[in-house]
């Protein structure tokens, strides 16, 4: 973060540069900003909103750029450090789950590369503390700067393209997702895949790719089993590929993606009348006797992997059931969905359980709604690593009650 100083000192280059893009004098720039020509500058190095809303305007950048230039410090100073040494470190602190540290450790590893590979595989580390954290939004510009580095190697690129494609997918970005697991695809076409990065990546593209497919069924309903049957394709490849995977290296990340593809094949396999639904409802929910205390299990893939075939329960009973039975057949998916998120922290369920508790409350006139302290945290830090969350997000909040520490209930903002 930037000093007091320092901001002011940004924020007169600020409206300087809004000065001469916009061709202004200096009264028409503090017209434009609702301010008098010799206050301009805050005393405080602290801007207003609305200076800063103003300054946006005038230079067609956003909001949030505005922010970012005026408050944070400008890191391109080069620090020493051990790179292999900080990467090691950083693959530590993803496998013990503490992304913050993460994040910390790849800043310093950006700062201290000198080669482009080590600027890319830096951009990687980031991406995946921000994946941790739930933060998709702040991982794809990390992935895409990456791939924006000349000269990397063949099987780093190929890395940072699929995780890219599973960015892009946590996301919603649903064109975007299948195009980057394409190309990884394709990129894969010309080797044999000797190599487990590349047998991984293989993996993940199909698993990527089939899932996107999925999600496309509510996207475009009209096309829904075209949709299906490209996403039963792509899944049923990934399972393969994942069990190979599983089998060759006994690993049971590999073992625990198959079963969530298994899964997803079920959501699919409903739509294309391969089972009816009812039946499929039966398979999803005899299926979760393995996590009727979630406390109990470790915090991993397999337990993710459960909470997903939660969701594709919920997928199933809002696509094919009535309304008058959608509660009793929803509710033990999305209360076990969240249970589940919130053991892993994953913000990815969290964000699907939230949205299926909407739709199901509004098909359900006069069902009561209230929300404690916690929920309301986690819908707000959902808000903010989904955008296209944020308007359900705002439903949910106008709909529901409050219920405080105090037991007290009421309308939010009230």
């Amino acid at each position: 973060m930037r000093t007091a100083e320092d901001r002011r000192e940004r924020l007169a280059k600020f409206i300087d540069l809004a000065k001469v893009y916009r061709g202004w004098s200096r009264g028409e720039v503090s017209r434009a900003l609702g301010r008098d020509a010799g206050k301009l500058l805050p005393e405080s190095g602290n801007p207003k909103l609305d200076l800063i809303v103003g300054l946006a305007d005038a230079l067609d950048w956003s909001v949030g750029d505005v922010i970012d230039g005026v408050w944070t410090a400008d890191t391109d100073q080069k620090i020493e450090g051990d790179y292999a040494l900080l990467d090691t470190n950083a693959r530590a602190a993803h496998g013990e789950g503490k992304f913050r540290q993460m994040l910390a450790i790849a800043n310093q590893m950006r700062r201290i590369a000198t080669t482009p590979s080590e600027q890319a595989l830096a951009a990687n580390r980031m991406a995946g503390a921000y994946d941790g954290l739930g933060q998709y939004n702040k991982s794809v510009p990390c992935l895409q700067a990456a791939l924006a580095e000349r000269g990397i190697p063949s099987g780093l690129r190929l890395m940072l393209t699929v995780n890219l494609a599973n960015a892009h997918y946590s996301m919603w970005n649903l064109t975007e997702s299948r195009a980057a697991a394409h190309e990884v695809l394709e990129l894969l076409e010309a080797t044999t895949m000797t190599e487990r990065r590349e047998r991984v990546c293989h993996a993940f593209a199909h698993y990527v790719r089939g899932n996107s497919f999925r999600r496309m069924i509510v996207i475009e309903s009209d096309l829904a089993r075209i949709h299906a049957q490209h996403a039963h394709n792509e899944l049923v490849q990934a399972l393969k590929e994942y069990e190979d995977l599983a089998d060759t290296f006994a690993d049971e990340r590999y073992a625990a993606i198959a079963n969530t593809c298994r899964g997803g094949l079920l959501e699919v396999g409903a739509v294309l009348g391969e089972m009816t639904p009812g039946e499929v409802l039966e398979r999803l929910t005899v299926a979760l006797d393995r996590v009727v205390d979630v406390a109990i299990h470790e915090p991993g893939d397999w337990l993710e992997s459960w909470g997903w075939w939660c969701i594709f329960g919920c997928n199933v009973a809002l696509r094919h059931f009535p309304e008058d039975v959608i509660s009793m057949r929803m509710a033990i998916f999305t209360n076990k969905a969240m249970e589940i998120a919130d053991r892993l922290e994953n913000w990815s369920l969290r964000e699907r359980a939230f949205h299926m508790d909407l739709e199901r409350h509004q098909r359900l006139v006069n069902e009561p709604w209230v929300l404690d302290d916690e929920e309301v945290r986690i819908i707000a830090g959902t808000m903010g690593r989904f955008p296209n969350f944020r308007a359900a997000g705002w439903r949910i909040l106008n709909e529901a009650r409050f219920v405080n520490a105090e037991g007290g209930a009421r309308w939010l903002g009230a």
